[in-house]
């Protein structure tokens, strides 16, 4: 202990001038357990004020170990805070009390009772036991917040908390606490915790200082992690507990008891030593109180303010003694931990009215997502359900009553042959649970389809057993069954002629064969089907097979283009307008030729033909219709000729007769080659023409489509097969009416056999536009074959789009102009192409490169021709008067014939393919310098900006950067001291890297310039630069600047020694010397005994006070007046003399006489104990200070004086009334020297009177230690020593 620093025990202190706070009511350690910040609301609404858990009655708390228990022992202190006495007796037989008792140390002292004495009582265990435990036993569960320990001694080397849940059956370890963890618990983490419930080692609290009032803190949950559920089992697991034990396993000790300092600290200085001991915590009430009150409800237990019962007063709807449980008739819900919330109360069962007692029922809280999980018991009044909601079996809901109304159940009335569950009913409407085949309210019906309701039928009635398609039902009581039309037989499972029932799944209907595809109307009884033309399938025969089609009524079509001229009409002939119309003048007219029917019929006749009206070219198609039938027969030829007049007052003085796809003669009975007309029977417009079915009737196209279906099966006796060209169409197939097949892209005809108008090319990609340009062509159709356009006389190509050669600027088509060196040029731009005579230019009109002299263009000689692997110039000039040749050289050539190397450039010409290349110098060089670099080599020769190297590529020696950059700027600036030594030479400049400037560095040193030591390096102005540090591996931590950071306890360079203020074997153990550093030396003590070495003007064992002779205000002690040396000598010569007089005295008598002499000598030894108190009387006088007397100073005897202030009288002046200084304390001295002085006076004449008394026996047989010759003239010599001692030192 510094002797600056508090009492470390606070033995005999002024206990009424201390703090005594209390830690229950103004901990700052006094905060919810489960939040950091404990203003916070406390998440369980309980207890709002942690309060301590040890407050109880005081027997729930007991140590294994106490001083004094069994007597008074004594017990000492480290330092002299206390003055002399350092040793003081603890008995703790009985309670402490502050004025009978103070000595008594039991462990009830720790329990605080809000008494201002709190500091003048403490627990005190027993000297030097390692191993003692203190244990808090709780009335029952309790919730664990703090625990908070404030000893008086020093806090423990090594200790661990533990916490029990089953009052002291098993423990479980909170915490350990050391702060050396590995050396006490080798087997515990010291690692900080990952998880709030991680068991590790905590050497926060275990240090030396403070040496009293230090506290050991647990926090049940450390606040640094985050918890977010107060509740979970982990959770629980840290913080309930029924008992908590604090084990102390080691004492604190000084490192005193090793090697020679045992004699200075023996074994009862050491023990623990506890002020208080805070348990925080709550009741443990899971959230559901405010408040709890005393187990059993006894009245009789200590209620101090501040006290924590255990049975909590719950809330929100629990019950139990934890509140652990849901309070009865609250099941509705499941119970949660918690609060206030709405989830974690208990909720009130609903039974309406019909049961006092409910359960909670996990799987109805699931099933119904948590709004109700109570399940009522034993309900009442014919009721059931799980809230009493419904009536019981055989009973249900009066609806004109309430669900609670006790009568609101009747009776079921059901039917007993149809129904279930012995006539039961539902509950909630009164129906009545029917058999299988029963219905009806009260089940008294067979349904439909069943018959014969009987009460022993399991289903109630039985099925009637007719056809269900051929019936509609059967009477309920004999099953005999009803037919349905077209059904006959008992169970009208049979059809007279007609088809269906039996297995078909059919009702009876009629045949309806197809009046064209099928044969005749009759059909097969099971499944209908009727006999079908060929190709024709379907159950009616109404449809053609895949690959066959029905053709429509306009299938047979003769086109007007392909029709001939009317023999014998006028002179105006008819004219084509193209393909698909046939211009017919007023007066001429077509012959049809009809030879390919194949059955006689009657046929309509039908012209399509258009109106050419002026203005405009067409007037929309038009129909002819002849009025009555002819009659065509079979494999006969018929020609149909059509004349044509205009009525008079018309308009129109010709017309156009329809082409392929309009015009059409409908219907002749035939299957002709149908491939060779043109878009036959395309979804025929006309619809039911022939058949006395108008044009306008849209809403008849189903039934026409039907009826044409038909009569085409009926003419072609059965479908006819496509014939879709394979190359044209995208299938083989065609539609079912019409045959029409899908063609290709600019494919047309009915079996896509050919290319449409204005295109050609027919193949498997179908046919491509002509697009014959209208400038350079005569018409827009092609051949359809090559698809080539017929174009004008100056115009070529296949679509008549280019001038023919020698031509260019279509359409206009103009003559090329290339000076007679070429025929050809660009058609667009009419430059000319493949120029002749090496010319060259749009027209021709100049030589090439590499030739002169147009037109005639000879080859230049740059020094050979152009093209050879020697031409080295872009051009040549002829000069005619000098008759010279000028070459107009490439870059990097020079010369008349461009066969030398310009400067900056360089190459070996005499080589094939060879030419003048820059110089690769990096741009380090002068350009126009012609020596810059070998001009046969390339290698630079003259490199700038400090760079070198054969391309220039590097900086030069001594210098560093980017040369290719031209940055070779800064000079290297290595460190001698740490770069290698080949890198500097002497009398030379240092050598670094060219690119970063970074030294090359000797070991052990770093840096750019190599200017330091690297870690475990030291000492770079060394011989060989940097030397390894050597820290010894064990004791040392790191090192800076070649000083080893130690360990605390360890020193030296190298950490291979005991440390400042230590001693030891740095091998085995360095101790503390726990010398104050303030009052020492350096080094502070002896390294291998640990003896301090005090500074002078210092003394004591730890170096800790100030020296006789010194000033006592430690650490300056400042030397005393020297008055207070000449006292000092004086009193020591007392104290000597009584010393050597004490030892003089006799020891036990065994004669009368001789116990009358050693009652004397007794006091005489009496007397002479009074002197030493002479030290402690003039010790306040010990250090007299030199202005002890006040103001002005020593020298002037006018004012107050000084202690040297020498009156003309031949006494001192020293102080006054009025003056500064200590004058009462030497007014004091001056007193207490009197009356020692009158003692000594008087003692020399009392010797006289024992002497004479104590006189011995003259006989010789008598000698013995009592023998005045003895110890009498000694005993005279001392006294006369002690006198002569007190004369001298009081004249002063």
């Amino acid at each position: 202990e510094y002797p600056h620093q508090e009492n470390p025990y606070h033995e005999n202190e002024d206990q009424e001038n201390m703090d005594n706070e209390n830690l229950d009511n103004e901990n700052p350690y006094q905060e919810n357990p489960y939040q950091e910040n404990p203003h916070q609301e406390n998440p369980n609404h309980e207890n709002e004020d942690q309060e301590n858990l040890d407050n109880d009655n005081p027997y729930q708390l007991s140590s294994s170990s106490t001083c004094g228990s069994d007597g008074p022992q004594k017990y000492c202190i480290i330092g002299y805070l206390q003055g002399e006495q350092k040793c003081f007796t603890c008995d703790s037989r009985l309670p402490y009390h502050r004025h009978s008792n103070p000595n008594s140390h039991r462990i009830q002292n720790i329990i605080t009772t809000f008494d201002p004495d709190s500091k003048m009582k403490w627990w005190q265990s027993e000297n030097g036991v390692h191993g003692v435990s203190i244990r808090l036993d709780l009335e029952t569960m309790f919730q664990f917040s703090h625990l908070i320990l404030t000893f008086r001694s020093f806090r423990p080397a090594a200790m661990l908390v533990e916490r029990s849940r089953d009052f002291g059956r098993s423990w479980k370890v909170l915490r350990y606490f050391s702060e050396d963890c590995s050396l006490h618990f080798p087997s515990v983490s010291t690692d900080a915790a990952e998880s709030v419930d991680d068991i590790v080692c905590d050497s926060r609290y275990s240090g030396p200082e403070p040496s009293t009032n230090g506290e050991v803190v647990l926090k049940a949950l450390d606040p640094v992690f985050e918890i977010e559920n107060p509740y979970a089992p982990n959770v629980q697991d840290l913080t309930l507990l029924t008992n908590l034990r604090v084990n102390f396993t080691r004492l604190f000790t000084l490192g005193d008891t090793l090697l020679s300092r045992r004699r200075r600290n023996p074994q009862n200085k050491y023990f623990y030593s506890l002020y208080n001991m805070v348990v925080q915590g709550r009741c443990f009430c899971h959230g559901h109180a405010q408040h709890c009150s005393p187990v059993g409800g006894r009245g009789d237990v200590f209620t101090q303010p501040g006290m924590v019962h255990g049975h909590c007063v719950c809330q929100h709807n629990t019950a139990g003694e934890n509140c652990e449980q849901c309070q009865h008739f609250h099941h509705d819900s499941p119970w949660r931990p918690g609060g206030e919330r709405p989830e974690s109360i208990c909720r009130r069962c609903f039974c309406h009215g019909h049961s006092d007692s409910c359960h909670f029922d996990a799987e109805r809280y699931q099933l119904t997502n948590g709004q109700s999980g109570g399940v009522c018991d034993e309900c009442r009044n014919r009721r059931s359900g799980p809230q009493c909601e419904r009536c019981a079996p055989f009973f249900f809901q009066d609806p004109q009553r309430t669900p609670e109304d006790p009568l609101s159940c009747i009776p079921c009335d059901c039917n007993l042959s149809g129904s279930l569950g012995a006539a039961q009913c539902d509950a909630q409407t009164g129906r009545c649970i029917c058999k299988e085949n029963v219905e009806g309210l009260r089940c008294d019906r067979c349904k439909h389809g069943f018959y014969g309701l009987r009460e022993d039928d399991p289903a109630g009635c039985q099925a009637c057993r007719c056809h269900t398609l051929g019936s509609v039902g059967c009477d309920q009581q004999t099953g005999a069954c009803q037919c349905e039309r077209l059904a006959v037989g008992a169970f009208c499972d049979r059809c007279e002629g007609f088809w269906g029932l039996g297995s078909s799944g059919q009702r009876c209907s009629v045949c309806d064969c197809d009046i064209g595809g099928a044969q005749c109307n009759t059909c097969a009884h099971e499944d209908g089907q009727c006999p079908c033309l060929p190709n024709m399938i379907g159950r009616r025969c109404s449809d053609p097979a895949h690959g066959y089609f029905l053709p429509s009524l306009g299938y047979f079509l003769y086109e007007a283009e392909l029709a001939a001229p009317l023999p014998g009409s006028t002179d105006q002939p008819a004219t084509w307008t193209g393909l698909g119309l046939v211009r017919v003048m007023e007066g001429a007219g077509l012959r049809f030729t009809v030879d390919n029917l194949p059955s006689s019929s009657d046929y309509q006749l039908v012209i399509a033909y258009e109106l050419e009206v002026r203005h405009r070219s067409r007037a929309g198609s038009k129909l002819g219709i002849l009025d009555a039938p002819v009659c065509l027969n079979a494999g006969a030829q018929y020609f149909v000729d059509v004349a044509l007049s205009s009525q008079s007052g018309s308009e129109n003085s010709h017309i156009l007769i329809d082409s392929v796809r309009k015009t059409k003669i409908l219907p002749f009975e035939s299957v002709p080659d149908l491939c060779t007309q043109d878009d036959v029977a395309v979804s025929h417009p006309f619809r039911c023409v022939g058949l006395a079915v108008s044009d306008s009737q849209e809403s008849l196209l189903e039934v026409c489509e039907g009826i044409i279906k038909s009569l085409s099966a009926k003419i072609h006796k059965g479908a006819v097969a496509c014939k879709c060209n394979l190359i044209g169409s995208l299938s083989p197939s065609c539609s079912k009416v019409g045959g029409v097949c899908e063609c290709k892209t600019n494919v047309i005809g009915h079996c896509c056999d050919r290319c449409a108008p204005l295109t050609f090319g027919f193949g498997p990609d179908g046919c491509t536009g002509c697009a014959c340009d209208p400038y350079g062509s005569l018409m827009e159709s092609c051949d359809p074959i090559s698809g080539q356009c017929a174009c004008r006389p100056e115009v070529s190509e296949q679509r008549c789009d280019s001038c023919q050669r020698g031509l260019w600027g279509f359409p206009s088509c103009q003559r090329c102009e290339c000076n007679g060196h070429s025929e050809d040029c660009d058609q667009e731009t009419g430059q000319c192409v493949n120029c002749r005579g090496h010319t060259s230019g749009n027209h021709c009109e100049r030589c090439e490169e590499g030739y002169h002299g147009y037109p005639l263009c000879r080859p230049c000689l740059c020094p050979e021709l152009l093209g050879s692997s020697r031409f080295f110039a872009t051009s040549c000039q002829y000069d005619s008067q000098s008759l010279s040749l000028t070459c107009n050289c490439l870059e990097g050539h020079t010369g008349p014939r461009c066969d030398l190397c310009s400067p900056g450039y360089y190459g070996n010409l005499t080589l094939d393919g060879a030419r003048c290349q820059e110089c690769p110098c990096n741009n380090n060089v002068d350009p126009s310098d012609s020596s810059a670099c070998d001009t046969v080599t390339g290698e630079c020769l003259r490199c700038r900006h400090n760079t070198a190297g054969p391309r220039c590529q590097s900086c030069k020696p001594g210098y560093y950067g980017n040369a290719v950059q031209q940055a070779c700027r800064g000079k290297c600036t290595c460190d001698r001291r740490g770069t290698q030594v080949t890198a500097c030479p002497l009398d030379s400049r240092c050598f670094c890297n060219a690119q970063t400037g970074r030294c090359p560095c000797r070991t052990g040193a770093t840096g750019d310039q190599c200017d330091q030591c690297e870690d475990g390096y030291w000492n770079l102005d060394g011989v060989s630069g940097c030397q390894p540090c050597s820290c010894d591996p064990t004791n040392a931590v790191s090192n800076v600047s070649g000083q080893c950071l130690c360990r605390p306890e360890f020193g030296g360079r190298q950490c291979d020694e005991c440390g400042e203020n230590h001693f030891g074997n740095p091998d085995l153990q360095c101790v503390s010397c726990d010398c104050n550093l303030e009052g020492t030396l350096r080094p502070a003590c002896n390294p291998e005994t640990g003896e301090c070495l005090c500074r002078p003007g210092v003394s004591g064992i730890l170096c800790e006070e100030c020296a006789p002779g010194r000033d006592s205000a430690f650490p300056d002690c400042k030397e005393c007046h020297p008055c207070r040396d000449l006292w000092s000598g004086h009193v020591i010569d007392i104290l000597r003399a009584a010393e050597r007089m004490s030892t003089l005295i006799p020891g036990t008598a065994t004669k009368p006489a001789q116990h009358r002499q050693q009652q004397l000598m007794l006091r005489i030894h009496s007397e002479l104990e009074k002197f030493h108190n002479i030290s402690n009387l003039s010790m306040p006088a010990a250090c007299v200070l030199m202005q002890i007397c006040g103001d002005p100073g020593l020298e002037d005897c006018s004012g107050c004086g000084g202690a040297l202030c020498t009156l003309s009288t031949g006494r001192r002046k020293c102080g006054g009334p009025n003056c500064g200084g200590v004058l009462p304390l030497s007014v004091n001295i001056s007193e207490t020297a009197k009356r020692v002085k009158e003692q000594l006076q008087k003692l020399p004449t009392r010797l006289l009177e024992y002497k004479n008394k104590a006189r011995p026996p003259t006989s010789a047989g008598h000698k013995d230690q009592y023998s005045s010759s003895v110890w009498f003239p000694a005993l005279m010599s001392g006294l006369n020593l002690m006198v002569l001692a007190s004369n001298r030192c009081f004249c002063v």
